[in-house]
Formats: C-alpha cells, structure tokens, sequence
C-alpha cells in the first residue's frame, strides 16, 4: 500500500544547497551514481567520484562538470573488490580531504557469475557489503568531524527476497546468483540498522534505500529470460535519473536530519523485509564483517 500511496505523491524536489559541504561518490561513473554526482554538484558541493575504470570515470566526471557548471568535482581510483585498493583510497581520503558530509555507498554488482574478489569473498557480497563495510569504517572519523554529516548506502528490493547465510556468506557450497545478489542487498539493509545504532549522538546519521528498478549497466549479467522479463516491465521502469532521485533524498532533505538508520523507497520511509529489521542477525552480520575483515568496531 505504501508504494502505491507514493504513486500518487507529487515528485520530491529540493532546492537545499549544499556549498562548503564535500560528498563522495562510489561508483559514480555510470547510472545513478552518475546523476547523483551531476546533481550534488549542481548544488554547489566539492564532488569526489569514487571510480574502478578511471576510463570511463574521466568521461563521467566531464559530464558532470558540464551539467553541474561546477569545477569542484574529481575522480579518483576505488577498487571495492580489492581491501588494499579500499585502504589506499581512505588513506588518500583521510589525508587530502578536511572534511566529508555526505558518504554514499552506491557502487554494485548484481547477478554476476560466481566469482571471487581479491581477498576471497564472492564477488556481490564482497563488492556491495564487505567493500562498503570497510570504506565507511575507514573514514568514519572524518564524517564524525565534519557532522552533522549522512551515510547513505544504495539498497534493494531485492533485499525481500534475501537471507544471511552466516555459514556460508560467501556461497561456497551452493551459488544462485539471484540469492547471492538479494543477500548482499538485505546485508545493506542491516549494515545502515547497526550503524544508525552505533552512530546516535555523533551527529552522523544512515540510511538505506531501493531505488527503483533502473534501467542500468547492472543488467548486463541477466539472463535471456530475465532480459525479456525486463523489457516487458521497461514502461514501468526508472531512468538513471529518476532512480537517483531517492538517493539524493536520503543525501540532502532536511526532515531526515532527526531520523537514522531506516529504508527509503521513491523519497519516503517504506517498509523493508521481516529479515531487514532483524537486530540479532544484524548484529551476527556486524560481527562476522568484522572477523572477515579482521577489523575490531565496536
């Protein structure tokens, strides 16, 4: 029901600015990374693109340049598959930036065939939760500092159809990429639930969110049938723009100030799954994170 009230909402606009503040990016060479950058930065913020095919992310950050009117946008390499290229990044992060009000962790895989990151996690568990994970403990001091400041991670629907297997996060025993992809979104989910907790009166706040079905560069993994599934519902689904809309909402609109840690659905609080407001398995999930990882964060 809420998703057919929100049908019938006039679309969400801001017109908040957001000058002195710095926002970063990942995977924002393409899709709604792309269209968040372009619309922060048109907003007036120092941009930083969090890219792994610098490529394409010179392209990217052109086009936002050129949209935004806004020169205080640049791109620079992150490998989430990779734990050392994430520490690197921080570092760099850490070291070159005075502050950081707006994290968002919106790069992904989905669907892909099984394989593995650098250090060994299946790539969409790796990739969307165990990548995020580390990125945003690494630099959780700088947001700390630069609060009020927000952590908004880039979610699913898909997260419904999920569950955590904490025996075999990495699907060692059994892959079915579908599963493998919902989990991995179910894993944002609980992440944002664990944070919001850890994170109250710090002034740093998360959220998570599903941005619609977009019409992406995640498609390409899809199967035939699936592929003819989703030109059949094209109608009915998002452009990278539109897509981006929710993020941009959990990123900029001043009524969340006071609200942390929920699940946002065409800009507005939506119902996430039974298993997404599970705190025992959040908190299962929190630790084995951190043991995967070998971080201590309390």
């Amino acid at each position: 029901m809420q998703s057919i009230r929100n049908l019938f909402r006039a679309p969400w606009a801001s017109d908040v600015r957001l000058e002195g503040k710095t926002v970063l990016i990942t995977g924002a060479n393409t899709g709604i990374g792309k269209e968040a950058a372009a619309d922060l930065a048109t907003r007036g913020a120092r941009v930083i693109m969090a890219c792994r095919d610098m490529e394409k992310a010179q392209v990217a950050i052109q086009e936002v340049k050129d949209r935004s009117l806004n020169e205080n946008v640049v791109c620079m390499k992150l490998d989430l598959a990779d734990t050392k290229s994430i520490r690197e990044f921080a570092q760099a992060i850490n070291e070159g930036e005075s502050k950081l009000n707006i994290l968002i962790n919106n790069a992904g895989v989905m669907v892909c065939p099984y394989s593995k990151t650098v250090d060994g996690f299946e790539m969409q568990i790796g990739v969307n939760h165990m990548g995020h994970f580390l990125l945003t403990y690494l630099l959780l001091d700088l947001l700390k500092r630069s609060s009020p400041a927000r952590i908004v991670t880039v979610s699913s629907m898909a997260h419904s159809w999920g569950s955590i297997n904490l025996d075999d996060i990495n699907s060692e025993h059994a892959y079915d990429k579908n599963k493998a992809y919902a989990q991995s979104k179910l894993a944002n989910v609980l992440f944002t639930r664990s944070l919001a907790k850890r994170l109250q009166g710090t002034g740093v706040t998360a959220y998570s969110l599903h941005p619609g079905v977009v019409q992406t560069d995640l498609w390409r993994h899809l199967n035939g049938p699936q592929r003819f599934v989703m030109k059949m519902v094209s109608p009915f689904t998002k452009t990278s723009a539109q897509g981006a809309r929710t993020t941009i909402y959990c990123a900029v609109e001043p009524a969340l100030d006071q609200e942390s840690g929920g699940y946002y659905s065409d800009c507005a609080a939506a119902n996430c799954s039974a298993a997404g407001k599970d705190d025992e398995l959040a908190q299962k999930l929190w630790e084995l994170s951190c043991r995967m990882l070998n971080i201590t964060w309390e």
